[in-house]
């Protein structure tokens, strides 16, 4: 595919001292969302941010907050995110026994649903509920650290899931995040992802280097 990705810096490799002037930063550097990653050190092996955090950053957001839920159970905390300022939550199958009711459920707090597949997700996890998401989101690293090198074997789940998508005739967005690098975000693409999610590859080099970081991650 040729079209333009959306590109989602992901905060987990922000500068955690002074996280509204990088939401800032990013932002004036051409962010289409911003990629807030909500880990609980059992879900996955690793504890980051809570809805305090995304209230608190939600004044100086002007585009999407993309939350993604590495938490479980899962459902006790979606109107808390939601309530705090998310704008996209997307939990994982996993993370709940009832993936339909959580999907459901998000929507009806007026966000929008993703679902999260971990690399050894099948997609036929929503073939019998595409009506009820928004966003795929494919992990092409095992989530809870970021940094993490690209899985390559996770492209054959990209195509499949772009496959679906076109089949179900809906307008959801198919996201990639881990490893995502100026090489491997046009592997994505191409593959059918329409929106990327990248840490380190925007954050290096500090805020100067953001808009050509965005830019590089377009191709």
């Amino acid at each position: 595919m040729s079209l333009r990705p959306i590109i989602a810096p992901s905060l987990l490799a922000a500068d955690f001292a002074r996280l509204g002037e990088e939401v800032r930063a990013v932002q004036a550097a051409g962010a289409d969302w911003l990629h807030i990653d909500v880990m609980d050190g059992h879900f996955v092996p690793n504890i980051t941010l809570g809805p305090d955090i995304v209230r608190a950053l939600k004044p100086h957001a002007t585009v999407p907050m993309d939350v993604h839920l590495m938490i479980a159970p899962v459902d006790p905390y979606l109107e808390a995110f939601v309530e705090a300022g998310a704008d996209i939550v997307s939990v994982h199958p996993e993370s709940g026994p009832h993936l339909n009711r959580t999907l459901k459920r998000i929507r009806q707090l007026g966000a929008r649903a993703g679902v999260v597949f971990n690399p050894s997700t099948s997609p036929s996890v929503i073939e019998w509920m595409m009506d009820e998401v928004d966003l795929i989101l494919v992990m092409s690293i095992n989530p809870g650290f970021g940094g993490q090198t690209f899985m390559h074997s996770q492209l054959a789940k990209i195509e499949a899931l772009r496959r679906m998508i076109d089949a179900s005739g809906r307008d959801i967005v198919l996201e990639v995040d881990g490893g995502v690098t100026a090489e491997t975000a046009r592997l994505c693409v191409d593959a059918g992802a329409t929106a990327l999610v990248a840490g380190t590859a925007v954050f290096r080099g500090g805020p100067d280097a953001y808009a050509s970081n965005i830019a590089a991650l377009r191709g």
